[in-house]
């Protein structure tokens, strides 16, 4: 029998090739990195507390290789190939999000590991959008759209017959492994020629910008690569000494001593020579698509959590709008922090009040004397820890900030929501796993590990009440 590479090491070959041509795609991406790892450095040698956290929860040595990149895709057929192609790696499609919040005409999925194993190896993830004709008026438009489409293939041949391989077989040994990467990156890279005539790309770039960069090219290239900071604040400083033009607000949640969710910012989309089809030649003209972007994670919420996150964030964009150049920055991120003060800033009072998921650890070596009547009274008396789980998913309105950024624009906007899962999930070819049961399951699990270890069985029925 043979012996196959674990999907965990292809993910991590694949995440390492992509990052090395993205960097030599857009050079501005390796002054990023630069930017990141200093101050990730900066950030652990002066708070120890973060590093011995991050050490005990295993995320310390993966931080330098976290990344996550974002495609966007035509067709129900590239969806679900996709699919395919990131199974072998060991990605599946996590979540729904529809994006016609922000007037975005795509829904999406984060294919990423999904065990707490998996994601301590490489949590590489890949926010995939679908891009969603029916929400163009322009019939006509739309079904032009439908005809370029159809006559494009986005992966090699070689690429799908070791997915069918690995489909198959069980997977890949490590020659066809190595094999399967270079043959997969092919789909994420950039070419500078366009499928379409200049006209046809003009009309689709009015319709909106982000059709003209699904539509008019042979492949769904990595339009952003994200590296992890442990300081957004610092990088957002940062940037411009550097040469980079930072977007004018971090999205999502304001500086906290407990970071929660996701925060996200990003340098405004490049602007390419493109050349496009012509009966007399090559016609060239430019195109805006790929950028930079940098996230800082933070705990996974609980329902509870997130109604409350919701709820302060509504009434942050109710207060300030940010205009199209990024006028009212400023008040914007006072309103923020305004509004965030309604939300618990320490790890052990989200704990209390049920705002958070943590894993939890014994601290003691074995099984200890006395009978404790409470997971807190455990935690209180030092035998117990609680970390709180990192956010591995993404945030819809978030995305939607950072691509209207991408977009030339830093103008928040809110539409009517079209959301269709069940259509999403029908081009994908299987259901969404549920980010929020991902974090339960680990949370109930590790108490019960927990719990056993320390020879307090007597608090398993607090599995599920741990508050």
């Amino acid at each position: 029998m043979p012996s196959f590479m674990n999907p965990d090491d292809i993910r991590s070959i694949f995440a390492s090739a992509m990052s090395r041509m993205y960097r030599k795609e857009v050079p501005l991406y390796g002054d990023l990195m630069d930017l990141v790892r200093d101050v990730n450095a900066e950030t652990l040698s002066g708070n120890e507390p973060l590093s011995n956290q991050l050490a005990s929860t295993g995320e310390l040595g993966r931080i330098d290789d976290e990344r996550h990149g974002a495609i966007r895709v035509g067709t129900a057929g590239e969806l679900a190939g996709i699919r395919r192609m990131f199974a072998v790696m060991g990605m599946f499609p996590v979540g729904y999000y529809d994006l016609s919040v922000a007037g975005i005409p795509v829904h999406s999925t984060a294919f990423r590991p999904t065990t707490q194993s998996a994601l301590a190896r490489n949590p590489f993830r890949v926010f995939t959008s679908l891009l969603r004709l029916d929400l163009l008026e322009d019939r006509a438009l739309a079904e032009q759209c439908s005809k370029i489409l159809s006559g494009r293939k986005i992966f090699t041949d070689e690429a799908l017959a070791l997915t069918a391989q690995a489909e198959a077989e069980g997977g890949l040994t490590e020659p066809d492994a190595r094999h399967f990467v270079a043959e997969a990156l092919e789909t994420f890279r950039w070419h500078s020629s366009a499928t379409i005539d200049l006209d046809t790309y003009v009309q689709l770039h009015d319709a909106h910008r982000l059709i003209a960069d699904v539509v008019s090219f042979r492949s769904p290239h990595i339009n952003h690569l994200t590296p992890r900071t442990l300081d957004i604040d610092a990088v957002q400083k940062g940037m411009p000494d550097r040469g980079i033009a930072p977007k004018a607000v971090i999205e999502g949640p304001p500086t906290r001593n407990a970071p929660i969710l996701l925060r996200q910012t990003s340098f405004k989309a490049l602007e390419e020579t493109v050349s496009f089809v012509s009966d007399s030649g090559a016609v060239e003209g430019n195109h805006t698509a790929r950028f930079g972007e940098i996230e800082q994670r933070g705990a996974a919420l609980k329902p509870a959590g997130r109604v409350l996150y919701d709820q302060c964030l509504a009434a942050t964009r109710a207060a300030v709008r940010i205009g199209a150049q990024g006028e009212n920055a400023a008040d914007y991120m006072a309103a923020l922090v305004e509004n965030f003060r309604h939300f618990p800033d320490t790890y052990d009072e989200m704990r209390r009040q049920d705002l958070a998921f943590f894993r939890y650890r014994p601290v003691a070596a074995g099984p200890i004397a006395d009978r404790f009547d409470s997971v807190d009274s455990l935690i209180v008396a030092g035998h117990l820890a609680a970390d709180p789980q990192t956010y591995e998913d993404f945030l819809p309105v978030s995305a939607a900030g950072i691509f209207q950024s991408n977009l030339g624009s830093d103008a928040q906007n809110t539409f009517t929501q079209s959301a269709n899962q069940a259509a999403f999930e029908d081009a994908l070819g299987v259901k969404v796993a549920d980010e929020m049961m991902l974090y339960k399951e680990t949370e109930e699990e590790s108490l019960h590990q927990a719990l056993s270890h320390l020879g307090q069985t007597h608090l398993l029925s607090a599995a599920e009440h741990v508050g």
